[in-house]
């Protein structure tokens, strides 16, 4: 399985410039964002997925979409990898904005408001990751998944820390957990 960070969103621009929350809900991918994003066609093109994850933020959404287009797939929805809500990027649109943004791709098993509302506590996170990992590794086949989500979920999931457009190889959940996890 290979977990990777979705690209640089305006959000992550502006709040990078200012360590201040910009207010942006949901936000898209920067003009750098959307650049790194057609760069991983190419920077992942020798690792093997047959299924790409993806959770139901724009800027993930917009980050699977040109590795999805490039290999014939189409991205699964999962809410449990959202990001942690702590800022205003972590308010998501309904399903039916992403519906009409993204017609190709099913997001009828979200609910209307499927983002956490307020700020979601770590161990609230912990357990999502904890829930997905167990899903994961119950499949034959998850080594041949790629996970498109955000850096909280992905520190809860993996220990690392990683920067947009980054991500890693993860054979199997089992003996790779963080320690506070375990």
């Amino acid at each position: 399985m290979i977990v990777l960070r979705h690209c640089q969103s305006e959000f992550n621009r502006l709040f990078s410039a200012t360590r201040r929350d910009p207010g942006i809900p949901d936000p898209p991918l920067s003009l750098h964002g959307k650049q790194q994003a057609e760069n991983l066609v190419t920077a992942l093109k020798d690792y093997h997925f047959s299924r790409v994850i993806v959770s139901p933020f724009t800027r993930t959404l917009q980050t699977a979409y040109p590795l999805c287009k490039a290999r014939g797939i189409l991205p699964e929805i999962h809410p449990l990898v959202r990001e942690r809500a702590a800022f205003s990027c972590d308010v998501g649109s309904p399903p039916s904005l992403l519906a009409s943004q993204w017609p190709d791709i099913d997001f009828t098993q979200l609910e209307e408001t499927w983002w956490t509302q307020g700020i979601e506590p770590e161990a609230a996170v912990d357990q999502r990751a904890e829930l997905f990992r167990k899903e994961m590794d119950s499949l034959n086949d998850h080594k041949d998944t790629l996970v498109v989500s955000h850096w909280g979920f992905l520190f809860a999931l993996t220990g690392e820390s990683m920067e947009n457009a980054q991500w890693l190889e993860m054979p199997s959940f089992q003996g790779n957990l963080p320690s506070d996890a375990a």
